[in-house]
């Protein structure tokens, strides 16, 4: 029996818990669903992630307010997906930050990619119709940005730390609690989506600045918030670690095909129960194939090509 394509078939609800990481500091997980959160300043809100639809972003922003009235300032984008971006017009941000790239790759591709994730995942997509268009930041940069809290809360400082899951991924590091929001960069007990990844240099260059920030506590994109230094560090080494298994299975294979089956044969032991990981395993390989093989930015993912590369790789 061919498998439901991609999270067509995942139509349960997600319980949704919030956090409270430190005075101020708020995260929402939800079983593997995309991670949100949230930073007070002295008199305004910093909200990381805006989720699908201004619809589960507002159901959000209901539950942020049972701790924090303040208005929102500044809505940061950690990449360009869909998922992630949205959900914007519910915040009604003063600023909406992101990478330089994840602006370029909104303009290049956003449609497309609207496209292929509500296929791919549609009961993220709450009233999709509440989407007023494609979400675009107000300010971008290139390194590194910093925001003052105010009130004697410190720093926020948002930093790209190298291409990785996209080219244009950025972290939240919170220097005074050690806090760090790390987007799709780092999942902790959820698998990886590298369809759209520069995978050695995230499973080197990029996840080493990630781990050289010293975090006791890490919001990854997906999955349970890390904490302490062991749980940090196992959430980048699962990271890791799943990158290099993936790099090594499909680098040895002499067909896309066999790189599929050797690259899910080794990862599914570990990881095969873990939220969206029989979902993402074809893109990955075929994104990490393309790469392996001259092709160096990654082609676009449209809904047409999507059906394509999972009847080949998941029928």
């Amino acid at each position: 029996m061919a498998k439901p394509f991609a999270s067509s078939a995942d139509l349960g609800e997600k319980r949704q818990t919030l956090e409270v990481l430190a005075d101020g500091v708020y995260a929402l997980t939800a079983e593997g669903d995309p991670n949100v959160g949230a930073i007070e300043g002295e008199d305004f809100l910093v909200c990381f992630e805006a989720l699908a639809t201004p619809v589960a972003a507002r159901e959000w922003l209901a539950r942020l307010r049972e701790h924090t009235g303040k208005p929102v300032r500044y809505l940061v984008l950690s990449h360009y997906h869909a998922v992630r971006v949205l959900g914007a017009s519910a915040f009604g941000a003063d600023v909406v930050v992101a990478h330089d790239r994840t602006r370029e790759l909104i303009a290049e591709r956003g449609e497309q990619d609207w496209a292929s994730e509500y296929a791919r995942m549609p009961r993220l997509f709450r009233e999709p119709e509440s989407i007023p268009g494609l979400t675009w930041p107000t300010l971008t940069f290139s390194d590194r940005l910093t925001i003052d809290l105010g009130g004697g809360r410190g720093d926020l400082v948002l930093a790209h730390c190298g291409r990785g899951h996209t080219e244009g991924d950025l972290v939240a590091w919170l220097p005074r609690q050690r806090i760090m929001f790390a987007g799709d960069l780092v999942e902790s007990q959820a698998a990886l989506y590298t369809g759209d990844a520069f995978h050695r240099e995230w499973a080197s260059s990029t996840l080493d600045r990630v781990a050289s920030y010293g975090a006791l506590t890490l919001v990854g994109g997906r999955g349970a918030v890390a904490r302490g230094a062991d749980g940090v560090a196992a959430a980048i080494g699962q990271t890791r670690d799943f990158l290099d298994v993936l790099i090594r299975e499909v680098g040895g294979a002499a067909t896309l095909k066999e790189a599929f089956a050797n690259a899910h044969r080794a990862l599914a032991p570990r990881y095969g129960s873990w939220p969206i990981f029989e979902h993402c395993l074809p893109f990955n390989v075929s994104r990490l194939w393309d790469e392996l093989h001259g092709i160096e930015r990654p082609r676009i993912w449209t809904a047409e090509r999507d059906r394509a590369v999972w009847d080949e790789l998941q029928s």
